[in-house]
């Protein structure tokens, strides 16, 4: 199966994301269109744009840029509770026919500010019996007529969609924890990993695929993905350096660390892999997450094209087939990477 490369779009109120290059129209439809076209043009598929009340509207972003680009597709990241799984059904339904099929779902079930918009997710068993709620009801919408479905937590009536895609969007999901693995050996696409070791990946992947094969999945077969940061310079040397010298910013309190991060399981995971050293497997460098880096900044592959390249076909020897990678600045690197790191992949 061909890979799939995506990159990542910071639809962010304030500048600087990361470490990006701070400027005052870093957020405007000209600077997020200027990626998703580079993007493009260096040979990525797409890019994951991230949600958060605190953010812009993601699907507003995504079709935006769908509207200014030809072969772009955004991966936009949506939370059960934010939306009713009917009206994001329509809603993604008709994005995905307005941008020739591009539309690409990640559904989220992390922490945010929930009482800023009315929602109360209650705890971990709540949250992700939830999720599956939506994820089956957003698939039923997309593939039958007349649906009903009474759940815990959400219900339609005889519900029929006029305009259904021919081809839905791939469900991608992320989530470390029992509750959340139970939910995408069964519902999801694409399981997204963190950047872990490739041993602990290997583990997760063999999980998932026993409990698939326990709970009767009913889809094709459940694909795997990996969300990291990789920071590829001209030598392993200059990589190193600057990974260095990134993570002795951030010891100084550049980075402001998000408290959501720090009650995932799956960050816990990543974080939890500073006391087993600086650097796991070749060039994964865990020393960002002591010094604020959430998510996919909390680990990094660092090195040369070839040394990243390297790292990325070994997770692809694990079974990995859908990646999406970073650094910042976002506009440059995402160039640098398509020039050097894609071709070596391909």
């Amino acid at each position: 199966m061909a890979s799939e490369f995506l990159w990542y779009i910071p639809n962010q109120v304030a500048p600087g994301h990361r470490g990006d290059a701070v400027t005052a129209n870093h957020n405007s439809l000209e600077t997020l269109t200027a990626q998703a076209l580079a993007l493009e043009e260096h040979g990525w598929g797409g890019a994951l744009i991230g949600t958060g009340w605190s953010r812009p509207d993601t699907l507003t972003v995504a079709t935006a840029l769908a509207a200014r680009t030809t072969t772009f597709k955004p991966l936009a990241a949506v939370r059960p509770g934010y939306w009713h799984p009917a009206h994001f059904a329509s809603t993604a339904a008709t994005l995905n026919h307005l941008s020739g099929g591009r539309l690409l779902v990640n559904i989220v079930s992390g922490k945010d500010n929930l009482a800023a918009y009315g929602d109360d997710e209650g705890d971990q068993a709540h949250r992700y019996a939830r999720t599956r709620e939506f994820m089956r009801i957003v698939r039923a919408l997309w593939t039958q007529e007349h649906v009903t479905f009474d759940g815990e937590h959400f219900r339609v009536t005889d519900s029929t969609l006029e305009l259904r895609p021919a081809k839905p969007p791939r469900l991608y999901f992320g989530g470390a924890s029992a509750a959340a693995e139970a939910v995408a050996a069964t519902e999801a696409d694409v399981q997204l990993f963190w950047g872990e070791p490739l041993d602990d990946v290997q583990k997760r992947i063999e999980r998932l695929r026993t409990l698939a094969a326990e709970r009767g999945r009913a889809h094709p077969p459940l694909e795997f993905g990996l969300r990291v940061t990789t920071l590829v310079r001209d030598t392993t040397e200059q990589a190193w350096a600057d990974a260095e010298a990134k993570v002795a910013k951030m010891a100084e309190g550049a980075i402001q660390k998000d408290p959501n991060w720090f009650v995932a399981v799956g960050q816990q995971r990543l974080l939890d892999l500073t006391a087993r050293g600086d650097v796991l497997d070749d060039n994964l460098y865990t020393a960002p997450g002591r010094y604020g880096g959430g998510g996919a900044g909390t680990t990094w592959l660092v090195g040369s094209a070839a040394d990243v390249a390297k790292s990325l076909r070994r997770y692809q020897e694990l079974g990995i087939t859908h990646f999406v990678l970073s650094d910042t600045p976002y506009l440059p690197e995402l160039e640098r990477q398509g020039r050097r790191l894609l071709p070596l992949l391909s």
